[in-house]
């Protein structure tokens, strides 16, 4: 017999979707059919359909009796590590939140007389809470108060097979409130992804509770869709006629909305270029952007960053676990690139194929930059990301392009994040705050939806137009513009005495204009390249490592200031312009910003990558004349930091980022066939005339 002093009822994004018992060895469920309304057979419970992990959370619970919860820090016995939050969301004495800080998607419990009454999770577009009855009050479900409630049941209205303008059709799914009928107008909810429509399109039937059409598909050439899948190439074609197909049909209102990370936001954007007007909201989450400027071809370069990716969707249906090797130094060796699939998987992908065949910023590329389209699109948009998204140039993109537009109704949120969003407080061993994950977003894209597809005042609009996390401070803070309106672009130049080395103290960084300084040199081997630190299987590209030991190498060229006698914020964009010269027909220059520690520990903070060939535009290649100083002007990744006082601010220049990119040959024969290779003589330039330089967005108080 199952105890009610064990259960806690189980909500999913402020729904109640079941009831989870917590016995010695197992976790029953007893889930809420949203189909009937009715109570389904207490089972062992799975994390089939529970995002929660169910084991974790029963080993916290069990261990959580053997210790006291009257201190800040508090140890379990199998080491998980919790510590009290001193801001929560209940002001309450008797109640207290703590959290897991270094666990990857932590699990937070709130503690009531020395007993867990709750337990919290967040991943990047929902949330779980589970509460034991009678104390929601005292948990996050109190943020779901002022958005549409959960009044309905679903109906499923089956596989729709939705014709393309080329007469592809496109498997499609559709969901409604049972008790409309089907000629009541709803506005709706659009999911499209390579993904698996069913499986994205259950986990957000909590839209269809709340009074919303919801429809999920599969892109062209994934799954039971027809068509050849060919990444981004046919989104905004797509995109176009699905919307236009929506809103035909008797149970659509003409207003819809999107929602969906990575791929699921770069479908709605390309949805936007197409101008169509039944498109009223979108919400945006670590969105890929243009193919030149994001992936799979980011400053001009091929990213190997990306084969995971690549790999796990190789057949119609995803398969994660081919992102999952440990062979990945001699995968990234094979040559000539376009072989790769063959060699590795033995056999030809369609898609690599065809990338491999476009190397300039041609209209293939071209057809799948929606950033483009800048003056169709004029949508709502709620634009999430993280400093540490390896798609953060699609926010970038997005951002910029509705501000050059002065589209209304914009808002950005940027956390101290990884393309995961809003699931961890540590990455990489690099630590957070205690509130790096916030547990009002999926609460945000409600009312986002609420206001736009349903006219509902709830004001969301009206608050701060940018929410961003300060690094090092590990406070939010807001703003009204991106980069903040408080923000003043400074240039720190690059200084040297020829050896621009920390381990010899020449290579220096200040705000004063270089004399004639002598110039820095390296040599840059394509079979040897810099690493870029970053593990390919992980599927995060972007992450803030420590580059200490890199730049030590002789391929790498470091400066930096002198330890900071007051403290620097900066947040923005980070640019470089660096006048430089190279042996080669055709090279790569890779320009990182580190924050530098009193001990010397480098972290990553922001960079940016260039391909020589590509310096004055992507569309046309034009090889480099050995020898001749060129300027490079290179924007990096956004960020926002605190360097205290003490630490150094430290710019590192090399030509390899091996993991991220595949190395340049410094051949200028077409990457795609090369098999050959030259060592590149690789020259910096800071003088009067040639002022290397990084224009860093100091915030001014």
């Amino acid at each position: 017999m199952l105890s009610d002093q064990n259960m806690f009822s189980y909500y999913k994004s402020g729904i109640l979707s079941a009831k989870l018992f917590l016995e010695a060895d197992y976790v029953y469920v007893q889930e809420k059919d949203v189909f009937t309304s009715e109570w389904k057979n207490i089972e062992h419970a799975t994390e089939h359909n529970l995002l929660i992990p169910l084991e974790d959370v029963l080993k916290v619970w069990q261990e959580s009796k053997q210790v006291s919860w009257e201190q800040k820090k508090v140890n379990l016995p199998s080491g998980y590590c919790f510590h009290l939050m001193k801001d929560s969301f209940v002001n309450n004495d008797n109640y207290k939140k703590f959290v897991m800080p270094e666990r990857k998607q932590p699990i937070d419990v709130v503690i009531h007389h020395n007993e867990i009454i709750a337990f919290l999770y967040h991943a990047r577009e929902d949330s779980v809470i589970l509460v034991k009855e009678g104390y929601e009050f005292f948990t996050p479900l109190i943020l779901w108060e002022d958005v549409s409630k959960p009044d309905y049941l679903v109906q499923h209205c089956g596989t729709h097979y939705v014709k393309m303008r080329d007469g592809v059709k496109l498997a499609t799914e559709v969901w409604l409130p049972k008790e409309l009928s089907y000629e009541t107008p709803l506005p709706a909810i659009l999911l499209r992804t390579p993904y698996g429509r069913m499986m994205h399109g259950l986990n957000k039937l909590r839209f269809v509770q709340r009074g919303f059409a919801l429809i999920s598909q599969d892109i062209r050439g994934r799954e039971e869709s027809e068509g050849e899948w060919m990444p981004m190439i046919h989104e905004i074609e797509d995109g176009d006629d699905t919307l236009n197909w929506i809103a035909s049909q008797p149970w659509s209102n003409g207003k819809i909305g999107m929602i969906g990370g990575s791929y699921g936001g770069f479908v709605q954007w390309a949805a936007a270029a197409s101008g169509n007007p039944h498109l009223k909201a979108l919400v945006s989450l670590v969105t890929a952007g243009s193919p030149f400027g994001d992936v799979p071809r980011k400053g001009g370069t091929i990213l190997s960053g990306t084969l995971a990716w690549t790999f796990m969707m190789v057949e119609r249906k995803m398969n994660p676990k081919a992102m999952e090797r440990d062979d990945w130094d001699e995968v990234l060796k094979i040559r000539p690139l376009k072989d790769i699939p063959l060699k590795v998987l033995g056999k030809e992908v369609y898609f690599w194929n065809e990338w491999m065949k476009h190397f300039d910023n041609d209209e293939f590329w071209k057809k799948a930059n929606w950033s483009l389209c800048g003056d169709k699109i004029d949508v709502p948009s709620l634009i999430i990301s993280g400093w540490y998204d390896d798609n953060g140039g699609g926010t970038t993109e997005a951002w910029d392009m509705m501000n050059r537009y002065n589209r209304k109704h914009q808002r950005l949120i940027l956390g101290p994040w990884h393309h995961s969003a809003n699931s961890t407080r540590q990455i990489h061993n690099v630590q957070f705050g205690e509130n790096a994950i916030r547990y009002d977003l999926d609460v945000l894209f409600q009312k986002w939806f609420d206001r736009f597809l349903k006219d509902c005042e709830n004001g969301v609009e009206k608050e701060s137009r940018v929410q961003y996390y300060m690094i090092g401070e590990n406070k939010w803070r807001t703003a009204e513009q991106f980069p903040p309106e408080y923000v003043v672009y400074k240039k720190f130049y690059l200084h040297s005495n020829g050896n621009a080395n920390t381990s010899s103290g020449d290579g220096f960084l200040n705000e004063e204009k270089q004399g004639n300084e002598p110039v820095d040199k390296y040599a840059f081997n394509p079979e040897d390249p810099t690493p870029y630190l970053i593990d390919i299987s992980e599927n995060e590209c972007s992450v803030p490592e420590n580059y200490r030991e890199v730049e030590k190498r002789e391929d790498v060229l470091v400066y930096e200031t002198m330890p900071l006698e007051k403290d620097v914020e900066i947040a923005g964009d980070i640019y470089a312009v660096i006048y430089a010269a190279s042996s080669a027909k055709d090279t790569d220059w890779v320009v990182r910003l580190t924050d530098v520690d009193e001990k010397g520990n480098s972290i990553r903070l922001s960079d940016g990558i260039i391909r020589a060939r590509y310096r004055n535009t992507f569309e046309k290649s034009e090889l480099l004349e050995p020898g001749k100083v060129e300027k490079y002007e290179i924007k990096m990744t956004k960020i926002a930091n605190y360097f205290k006082i003490g630490h150094r601010i430290r710019i590192s220049i090399t030509s390899g980022a091996k993991n991220l990119a595949f190395p340049n040959q410094n051949t200028g024969n077409d990457p795609a066939v090369d098999s050959e290779f030259v060592i590149a003589e690789q020259t910096i330039y800071h003088s009067l005339e040639y002022p290397s330089c990084v224009r860093l967005p100091v915030i001014q108080r």
